[in-house]
């Protein structure tokens, strides 16, 4: 990542299997002072899972963690699914504490690995690609889901916490993260990190609702009793939304 802005990247531990793109890779993300934390090792639905089970998949990451450098103990639990049942997350938070693990939340989530996948397929399809048209949309859109989110906190919270944004590690983000960077710090963002952000009150508030897949402040404002499509949805989480903007661009062509 070319940017002085230091990334928190959870990791899905079985890629370590694949010796090509595995501990190596990863090692020089810490190496250039990035922090690494626990992203489960087969990136489960918690909610299609036994909690025993789940807990066993966290127990092999954690496993395979042991020895890197800017070691962190939050873990994210994949898709943001902690368990859709009450008692079933209550178990696996449980599980969490008892492993010395904290919750590592998100507060902006736009579907970054849409476009990327979008970009990929056009690829294999041997379609024209408009990399400027892809980097405007991709830009935009990290840009409008974070005053989205910001909107929601001001809105249901009264205030604003420190964001944490979930992007994932693909060829739009290695290509387009500083112009992204560059844009939400001319829009008034600064980037703090990520243990600073954690550091936010936000991290001791436990939503009760299990509305968890669009991340913490979403949950918060549904527990405050936001509802609807006006309070959540917003086109960064939309595939036909991205799809539209794509195809207005003419971002691919061809074939």
């Amino acid at each position: 990542i070319c940017t002085d802005a230091t990334a928190l990247i959870f990791l899905i531990t079985h890629v370590f299997d694949n010796k090509t793109y595995g501990r190596d890779r990863i090692q020089r993300y810490a190496q250039a002072g990035h922090f690494i934390a626990n992203h489960s090792d087969t990136h489960p639905w918690a909610h299609q899972t036994e909690v025993e089970s789940y807990l066993a998949d966290i127990d092999r990451a954690e496993s395979k963690l042991r020895g890197f450098s800017n070691r962190r103990p939050w873990f994210r639990f994949p898709y943001l699914d902690e368990g859709r049942a009450p008692r079933k997350r209550e178990r696996l938070l449980a599980g969490l504490k008892q492993r010395r693990l904290r919750s590592g939340y998100v507060t902006v989530d736009p579907y970054d690995w849409h476009i990327d996948r979008r970009w990929k397929d056009a690829a294999k399809a041997g379609q024209a690609i408009d990399r400027d048209a892809i980097r405007s949309i991709y830009v935009s859109m990290v840009v409008e889901a974070a005053e989205h989110y910001a909107k929601m906190s001001q809105t249901w919270l009264g205030r604003q916490p420190a964001h944490v944004l979930l992007l994932h590690e693909n060829d739009a983000a290695a290509l387009f993260i500083e112009d992204a960077v560059a844009a939400l710090e001319k829009d008034g963002w600064i980037v703090v990190p990520p243990e600073d952000a954690y550091r936010d009150p936000l991290a001791s508030v436990s939503p009760t609702t299990v509305f968890s897949g669009k991340g913490r402040i979403a949950a918060l404002a549904h527990d405050r009793g936001a509802r609807g499509a006006a309070a959540f949805d917003h086109w960064s989480s939309s595939q036909e939304e991205i799809d539209r903007k794509l195809d207005a661009l003419n971002a691919f062509s061809g074939k």
